[in-house]
């Protein structure tokens, strides 16, 4: 294969990546975010938003293992 070819694959595997691991950092430090002006607005409900918090990152790992599952990486 040719060499240049080589490096513009793999320059761009490194840029997709990049570019797809933007979304979801995004939408964590939204939700979290979020999860903070809702225990300000409501103090009493803080154990139910932590316990939210605290199941997210697990379920964003479990759909990350099954579609890796499904490419078979």
């Amino acid at each position: 294969m040719n060499p240049l070819i080589s490096a513009a694959s793999v320059i761009a595997v490194g840029l997709a990546v990049g570019l797809a691991s933007i979304g979801p950092s995004v939408g964590q430090g939204t939700a979290a975010g979020q999860a903070i002006e809702g225990i300000a607005r409501q103090p009493e409900v803080e154990g139910k938003i932590r316990e939210v918090c605290t199941q997210e990152p697990q379920i964003f790992q479990t759909i990350f293992e099954v579609m890796e599952q499904r490419v078979g990486a």
